[in-house]
């Protein structure tokens, strides 16, 4: 059976379609987590402050096994591993922003749990206007929500805090502040 050459063109013309096949295929969509901040003031009183986490990609498993070796070698390992990754978000309290380094997300029947890390302490504004003094040591920021599938979620915000992480996997936070950032209202949209 004679086997016809393919036209230079015709090949051409098939090497442009796969190339727009590769350029407009769904890029994973970003997740957006919005929240109202309980914040302390620096004179004693309270206010609240709009939180918004943008999630552009969840790590992977074995990126978190890699965080979790590190941060089990001590000192300034994992905040290292961090400071070497891309970020992969952003977060926003107030008029600040901080960039994500690390976010991972655990599904639990109806309730999904994020872990966000950022690669520095986490920067706002306290009800005085002035950002928070940096405590040396205390170089990543942590956000744990706990979204729900209806209905608004929780969560907890340490600006500022270290990160270590047992030989059993049990994760152990010292923060830099004994006042947690309380969340509320956690919702989610893609």
């Amino acid at each position: 059976m004679p086997v016809m050459p393919l036209h230079p063109r015709f090949v051409c013309v098939l090497g442009l379609i796969g190339m727009l096949v590769i350029l407009l295929a769904p890029v994973e969509a970003s997740e957006r987590f919005t929240a109202t901040a309980a914040l302390k003031g620096a004179a004693g009183g309270a206010a609240t402050a709009p939180l918004t986490i943008v999630v552009d990609k969840f790590s992977t498993a074995a990126e978190r096994e890699s965080l979790l070796k590190a941060l089990k070698e001590g000192g300034t390992s994992g905040r290292d591993l961090l400071a070497r990754r891309p970020a992969v978000g952003s977060l926003q309290i107030g008029t600040r922003s901080t960039p994500i380094k690390y976010a991972y997300a655990v599904s639990t029947g109806d309730r999904r749990l994020i872990t966000v890390v950022t690669g520095l302490p986490i920067a706002f504004d306290d009800a005085g206007g002035a950002a928070p003094a940096a405590r040396p040591g205390f170089d990543l920021g942590l956000v744990l929500l706990d979204v729900p599938s209806s209905g608004a979620g929780t969560g907890d915000l340490v600006p500022a805090t270290k990160i270590r992480v047992e030989q059993d996997n049990t994760i152990v936070t010292e923060d830099a502040s004994p006042d947690l950032v309380k969340l509320s209202n956690v919702t989610v949209r893609k």
